[in-house]
C-alpha cells in the first residue's frame, strides 16, 4: 500500500485505507499504515466509527510510533449473513487519535462493497388437506436475503389430476419482508364410493424476472415442499353398511317374517269359525224323549228368501237359502235340559240378502245363553240376529271380525220358532289367503240348553 504525503501538521499520521468487498456471513481484511511524521514519540488511538462499525475491528487498536517510523494495523471485517445488511456501498471509516497532539485528529474514509446474497423460507400448511372437490392451503415466504426479490411459485404433481392456483401469482420482497400466498388445489372428478384418494404434489418457490439473470451461486438452494390433498368418496362406508343393513332386513321381513305374519292370521281366523267343542262326557246328537226316550239330535231342512225352510226333526238345523244348520249335542244339563251347540252357515254373493236358520225341535225349548258370530274374511255389510219374532242385534260387518253375547239368564225360544241370521253383502273382504273372496261368508254360533216343554 502506498502511504498518503506526510502532513505539515506536527504529530499527524500518515495513513491510506485501499477499498474492500465483503460477503454476508464472511470475513474479509484490509490493512491501514500509520505513520509518525512528526519529531516527538506518538501514540494513536484507532477506532471504527460509520455504520460498519458494529461488525468490524482494527487490530490492535493503539500504536506508539518514533518520529519518522510507521506501522501497519489491520481493520478486520465481520458483516452478519442477515437481511439487515444489505447489499451494496457501505461508507468505513478510521478515526486516528495522537495522544500528545489530540488537535491532529484524523478520520479516513474508504468503501466497503457488501455483495448480495439470496435466502427464501417457505412455510405450507396445512401440509395434508381433506375435501370432496377441492383444498385450500397458506404458503408463507419470508425473504431473509439482503436484496429485493420477485419470487414465483410452481406446482408439481406426477400425475394430471390436480389442478393449481395461486393468489397472487408472484409476490416481490423486500430484504426482512414476509407474505402470505394463497393456494386452491382442485380435483377434476368425485370419488362416489371406496376408499380416499391420495393425491400428493409439491410446491417450489423460486425468483423471477431479471433477478435470473445473477449469478447460480448468489441464490440459495430452496427445496421443494411437500404436500398431499386426501379426496374424501361423497358416499362413506357407513353409509354403504348402513344400506346394506336395512336391505338385508328388507329381504328378511319378505323372506321370513310376513309369511309367518300371514300364517299366523290365517290359523285364527280358522280357530274363530270352529263351533265350541263339547265338554268331556257328553255325547253329540242326544234329545231326551218322553218317558227316558232319546231322539236324533241332527237333521236338515230347506227354505227360500228370509223365511225358515222346513223343519227337522229331533233337534234339527233348518237353514234358510243360501245358508245350513249343525247341531252338536251335549250331556244332561242342571234343570233336567240337554246342552247343545248350534252352527248357522251363511255364504251370500255381493249385493244379495240371504238367511240362514235353525229351528227349535217340536216340545222342546231353546235357552240361549251365548252366540259367537264370525266374519273371517273382513266382509262390508249387515248382519241381523233374530230369536223368533225378537231381532237380538243387528251389526256392520266391517266393525268387527269375531263377535259374542253372553246371558247369565237364557232368552228362551219356544218349539218351531227359529235362530235367524240375515246377512246383507255389500263387498266381500280380504280372507287369511290374500285373495279377495268372490262372496260374504258369515258363520253364527248358538250355545244353550235344550229342555222338554211340559205335556
Amino acid at each position: 500500500m502506498t502511504p498518503s504525503a506526510a502532513s505539515s501538521r506536527p504529530g499527524a499520521p500518515g495513513l491510506d485505507i485501499p477499498e474492500v468487498t465483503v460477503a454476508p456471513g464472511d470475513i474479509a481484511t484490509t490493512s491501514l499504515t500509520v505513520r509518525n511524521d512528526s519529531d516527538i514519540v506518538e501514540a494513536y488511538s484507532l477506532e471504527v466509527v460509520g455504520d460498519c462499525a458494529a461488525w468490524t475491528t482494527v487490530e490492535p487498536a493503539r500504536v506508539s510510533l518514533y518520529p519518522g517510523t510507521s506501522e501497519t494495523v489491520t481493520i478486520r471485517l465481520e458483516p452478519p449473513r442477515s437481511p439487515e445488511v444489505r447489499a451494496g456501498e457501505m461508507p468505513l471509516g478510521v478515526r486516528v487519535l495522537p495522544a500528545e497532539h489530540p488537535e491532529s485528529v484524523r478520520v479516513l474514509e474508504t468503501t466497503v462493497h457488501i455483495t448480495r446474497f439470496r435466502e427464501l423460507h417457505t412455510e405450507l400448511a396445512p401440509r395434508r388437506r381433506r375435501g370432496w372437490l377441492r383444498g385450500r392451503y397458506r404458503l408463507a415466504v419470508r425473504n431473509q436475503g439482503n436484496a429485493p426479490v420477485e419470487v414465483g411459485f410452481t406446482p408439481g404433481q406426477p400425475g394430471e389430476e390436480l389442478a393449481f392456483a395461486f393468489t397472487p401469482a408472484q409476490q416481490k420482497l423486500e430484504p426482512g419482508e414476509s407474505a402470505e400466498i394463497g393456494l386452491r388445489v382442485r380435483t377434476g372428478k368425485p370419488v362416489w364410493f371406496g376408499k380416499p384418494a391420495v393425491w400428493p404434489f409439491t410446491v417450489t418457490t423460486a425468483e423471477t424476472g431479471e433477478q435470473q439473470e445473477t449469478r447460480p451461486e448468489d441464490f440459495a438452494v430452496q427445496a421443494p415442499l411437500d404436500a398431499e390433498f386426501v379426496q374424501i368418496p361423497i358416499f362413506p362406508k357407513w353409509l354403504i353398511a348402513l344400506l346394506a343393513a336395512l336391505l338385508a332386513l328388507l329381504i328378511a321381513w319378505f323372506a321370513l317374517v310376513r309369511p309367518a305374519v300371514r300364517s299366523a292370521a290365517k290359523e285364527a281366523a280358522t280357530e274363530a269359525v270352529q263351533p265350541r267343542p263339547t265338554p268331556a262326557g257328553e255325547e253329540a246328537g242326544q234329545v231326551p224323549g218322553a218317558g227316558g226316550d232319546t231322539g236324533t239330535g241332527t237333521g236338515t231342512g230347506t227354505g227360500t228368501g228370509s223365511k225358515p225352510g222346513g223343519k227337522g226333526t229331533g233337534g234339527s238345523a233348518a237353514p234358510g237359502a243360501g245358508g245350513d244348520g249343525t247341531s252338536a249335542d251335549g250331556g244332561t244339563a242342571a234343570g233336567g235340559g240337554q246342552q247343545t251347540s248350534q252352527t248357522i252357515d251363511v255364504q251370500t254373493s255381493a249385493g244379495e240378502t240371504k238367511t240362514g236358520t235353525y229351528q227349535v225341535p217340536k216340545d222342546n225349548v231353546f235357552g240361549v245363553t251365548d252366540i259367537v258370530v264370525a266374519n273371517f274374511q273382513g266382509d262390508e255389510g249387515l248382519l241381523t240376529i233374530t230369536f223368533g219374532d225378537r231381532k237380538i242385534t243387528t251389526i256392520a260387518l266391517e266393525t268387527f271380525r269375531n263377535q259374542d253375547y253372553h246371558w247369565v239368564t237364557p232368552i228362551k225360544i219356544p218349539e218351531n220358532d227359529t235362530v235367524t241370521v240375515e246377512v246383507t253383502c255389500e263387498k266381500p273382504g280380504t280372507p287369511a289367503t290374500g285373495r279377495r273372496a268372490q262372496g260374504c261368508h258369515e258363520v253364527l254360533n248358538v250355545s244353550g240348553v235344550l229342555s222338554r216343554t211340559t205335556q
